[in-house]
């Protein structure tokens, strides 16, 4: 079976590529070829993973997630993306960089700025991306849709209001 949803981000966003953009940004976000962000299924495989732990017993974790070290899982998270529609108008109209804001924080002790904590992390605005998750066994599929569900937050300073989102899962096929 295939699970398809939409994942709506109602905030800013950062779901990280690990590379920062030397002394103009410390940490940019995951981008395509063309410049537009998309959510790894990496990333929503884990958070998935982390939510179906709360709610299942490990055989349904195991199956569909893996046993880390061992096997990857039988369900296939594929990268979530913007429509293809939007993508194309976004990248005709060379849109890409008003997707991109940046956010400079600092450490502050005893009300003042700590010396070397200013940082500058790329986010992008709130979009709405579509994924899949492919080869879900019929008895895992409900299961899959409450984790889906359950997660509210996704990326870095998730605990720091960034990152706010909800996953509508389209029909099941």
């Amino acid at each position: 079976m295939t699970l398809t949803y939409e994942l709506k981000f109602f905030d800013y966003w950062h779901l990280s590529s690990g590379l920062s953009a030397g002394a103009k940004l410390d940490s940019s976000v995951t981008k395509d070829d063309n410049q537009i962000p998309y959510a790894s299924g990496k990333t929503i495989k884990g958070l998935a993973r982390e939510m179906a732990q709360l709610l299942y017993d490990d055989s349904f974790v195991k199956r569909c997630f893996g046993e880390e070290g061992i096997d990857n899982g039988r369900c296939y998270f594929k990268n979530a993306q913007l429509s293809k529609i939007e993508k194309e108008e976004i990248i005709s109209n060379k849109l890409q960089n008003h997707l991109y804001d940046i956010i400079a924080s600092t450490k502050i002790e005893n009300s003042i700025a700590v010396d070397d904590t200013l940082r500058e992390i790329e986010v992008v605005v709130p979009l709405t991306l579509n994924g899949k998750i492919l080869d879900i066994e019929k008895e895992d599929y409900e299961k899959l849709k409450q984790s889906l569900l359950m997660i509210k937050r996704m990326g870095l300073n998730r605990n720091r209001g960034l990152g706010r989102c909800t996953f509508i899962i389209g029909e099941e096929k």
